[in-house]
């Protein structure tokens, strides 16, 4: 059987003082950002995902965005190395979790850069944004750990959000999703599809045709609705003024046995 295990971390109570790169700073309302991290390990815990908390990086204000620390595919997990200096001690606590778990570990090492939510993962299609955080000879490294198992890796350009996944995420049937003003190349993508909010560009695929996304995105519910998804709303406000989305909050493995 796939597993369905996901990785999470708690928020940092210096959470506030998170990286914000694209956007103006707004206050952050640290306990209700807790309280929505709850919710939405609940949710994920809901609909059928074993939650594993990697141990909390109090020091690290950003460590609650557990997806950039790590990429995953089938059983290798390749741990980053973020363009933002102050992001590097988070990986540690990441790498002991993905270890202990089973995954055969690599590492993005200088003068490489990469943070997994440059990465988008569609079947064995693995599409890396070339952005403010991940280079050349990063996504060179992603390369040589995932092609020798089957991944076609694609490099995209990303100028107008921070990471690739902060522009488009994928439906299950491998339909590539965003909101155009923030895609650089909608045309790289096979099938396309605009949406009306920026946060509805954010997806996790929870499995059965369910999508967990942003509470703040209820017209691009409705367009999945429409179309036979099954939206599962959380408010994830707090982070979203650091420019975090749904996908930040945790690494999906499914490709590990158990």
């Amino acid at each position: 059987m796939p597993s369905q295990k996901a990785l999470i971390r708690r928020p940092s109570p210096r959470l506030a003082e998170g990286l914000v790169t694209h956007i103006e700073r707004t206050k952050v309302d640290v306990e209700l950002a807790v309280e929505q991290w709850e919710a939405y390990a609940e949710a994920l815990r809901t609909h059928g995902w074993e939650t594993v908390e990697v141990e909390p990086a109090d020091d690290c204000p950003d460590s609650v965005f557990v997806e950039d620390a790590v990429v995953v595919y089938r059983n290798v997990a390749l741990i980053g190395r973020s363009g933002a200096e102050s992001r590097r001690g988070e990986t540690a606590g990441v790498e002991q979790t993905v270890a202990r778990l089973g995954c055969s570990v690599n590492w993005v090492w200088e003068p490489g850069t990469l943070d997994g939510g440059d990465v988008l993962k569609v079947g064995d299609t693995i599409y890396v944004g070339r952005g403010g955080r991940t280079n050349g000879a990063g996504i060179q490294q992603l390369r040589a750990a995932f092609e020798p198992l089957g991944a076609r890796v694609v490099a995209v350009p990303v100028s107008k959000v921070l990471h690739l996944k902060s522009a488009v995420t994928a439906l299950p049937d491998g339909t590539v999703v965003g909101h155009e003003p923030l895609v650089d190349t909608p045309s790289i993508f096979p099938r396309f599809l605009g949406v009306p909010e920026e946060s509805g560009a954010h997806v996790v695929l929870l499995g059965g045709g369910k999508l967990l996304m942003a509470a703040s995105a209820p017209k691009t519910a409705e367009l999945y609705a429409d179309l036979g998804h099954e939206p599962v709303l959380v408010d994830i406000s707090e982070f979203e003024k650091l420019e975090g989305c749904v996908t930040c909050l945790s690494v999906r493995l499914r490709g590990l046995y158990a």
